[in-house]
């Protein structure tokens, strides 16, 4: 794997990331966790409750916008913060047991405000070994 599981690109008027992973559900895990880290400080987040989260759509791109979509409903709508997935990937669907707690300002520290997760530049693909997303986001 990469050293990191991901790192921020810098964009004009957005933001976006480029995560890693040695296999597809590790791409989808990193990816949330780099949106994540755009909308919050992650280093006080206990992964201290278990949440289920599913996803579905017609091909790989547009699952992975879904997906990104269901985590960020989750941070803005529901005010959960995550630190942990563990997804289980078939073909266009995906379960996940994202591990968590309910978002504390004391503790877990704003950033930006993501609007929405975008189709604008987005790229799955397969280097070598390695599986990379790359995603820009609406802040």
């Amino acid at each position: 794997m990469a050293p990191r599981g991901f790192e921020i690109l810098e964009h004009p008027a957005d933001i976006g990331f480029r995560a890693f992973g040695d296999s597809l559900p590790d791409l989808f895990g990193n990816s949330a966790l780099a949106l994540l880290s755009i909308g919050a400080d992650l280093s006080g987040v206990d992964a201290r409750e278990e949440y289920r989260l599913a996803a579905a759509s017609p091909d790989l791109d547009s699952l992975m916008v879904d997906w990104l979509g269901e985590v960020l409903y989750w941070f803005d709508g529901k005010r959960i913060v995550f630190r942990e997935f563990q997804i289980d990937l078939a073909d266009t669907s995906l379960q996940a047991v994202a591990r968590g707690e309910p978002r504390d300002p004391a503790r877990h520290d704003a950033r930006l405000i993501v609007k929405a997760v975008t189709y604008h530049q987005l790229k799955i693909y397969r280097r070598a070994d390695l599986w990379v997303a790359e995603v820009y986001l609406d802040i």
